[in-house]
């Protein structure tokens, strides 16, 4: 009988992980462990320029020292090409993509809507949706085209399990997004979406970065008659000035803890802490299970001094 909760934990492969990525590891793991469910580890490593290899190795060795161990076989995006090309194929058969010749400055100098989500500038204004095969073919020749997902009308509505309602019309905040670049990498979302289906994924958790993105992943699985998992987005670790914690000069990464012989349950008990789970003192993972739920969480930010950090974490050494 399968799990009714599945879920999952994707790093990026581009360098050491930090604070920011434990806490989301410990939760998502802590969840899915508190309700029976499987947590698997999916590499998202389709930015062939800024991932490599050895930090997917020590990011797996930093997850194991930290106490969360993973079921099934570690997931890697970039042996998932043929997915991503079933699925572009998919939404190309009712009309659902369609090429984009626009350059990021092009598409600032020909928007007259303000910007959309943070991640995405200015509302794309459809400039080659009308494109006929034609043309399509003529500036195919000098330039290889995006394609983007028409979007569907009118609000997408979720319950988030840790933000309550959400509605969002991506069409009117974002626009027809990027499936796939001109360089033939498949998008963050359409890969997030095909690669949790084929997972099993029924819940997710992710920091409240990802929240504007979600109405965009919930009109793929629609489109490609995908179910929707539960999404939990749950507050970022944040610097003293408001900030993402900075990976130069912020509290030290996972594997500068672990090489400094840091006990790693003086780190969970740290984000415990943080999480409103515990009173801050050290407890392996595994002794957070059943206390666990996500009714404890904090609502805002998490500020967090890098300076204490360090000088907290250098005391318990």
């Amino acid at each position: 009988m399968p799990s009714p909760h599945t879920g999952r934990f994707a790093p990026s492969p581009t360098g050491p992980l930090h604070l920011g990525n434990a806490w989301a590891a410990l939760l998502g793991w802590l969840w899915a462990r508190s309700e029976g469910g499987q947590f698997a580890l999916r590499i998202e490593d389709l930015d062939a320029a800024r991932c490599r290899p050895e930090w997917v190795d020590l990011l797996r060795r930093d997850l194991d020292w930290l106490g969360l161990r993973f079921d099934g076989p570690v997931v890697f995006q970039s042996q998932r090409g043929e997915a991503y090309q079933r699925a572009l194929e998919q939404l190309a058969s009712p009309g659902r993509v369609y090429a984009c010749f626009c350059t990021r400055a092009e598409v600032a100098r020909a928007a007259t809507a303000p910007h959309g989500a943070a991640d995405d500038g200015p509302v794309y204004p459809r400039t080659c949706a009308g494109l006929d095969a034609a043309d399509v073919r003529l500036r195919s020749r000098t330039r290889t085209p995006a394609l983007r997902f028409a979007v569907a009308a009118g609000p997408v509505r979720f319950v988030d399990a840790a933000q309550g309602p959400v509605v969002q019309d991506v069409q009117a905040t974002v626009g027809d997004f990027v499936v796939r670049r001109n360089d033939g990498v498949p998008s963050y979302q359409l890969a997030v979406v095909v690669d949790d289906a084929a997972l099993g994924v029924t819940h997710v958790l992710r920091g409240d970065d990802l929240l504007g993105s979600t109405p965009r992943q919930i009109q793929l699985q629609r489109a490609l008659g995908l179910p929707q998992p539960m999404y939990a987005h749950v507050p970022l670790l944040l610097g003293p000035d408001g900030k993402r914690l900075a990976k130069r000069g912020g509290p030290p990464t996972l594997s500068e803890m672990r090489e400094a012989r840091l006990l790693p349950e003086r780190l969970v008990g740290l984000l415990a802490g943080w999480a409103g789970l515990s009173d801050g003192r050290p407890m392996p993972a595994a002794a957070l299970v059943e206390q666990f739920s996500l009714a404890h969480l904090p609502r805002a930010p998490v500020q967090v001094d890098a300076a204490q950090v360090r000088a907290t974490l250098q005391q318990l050494l």
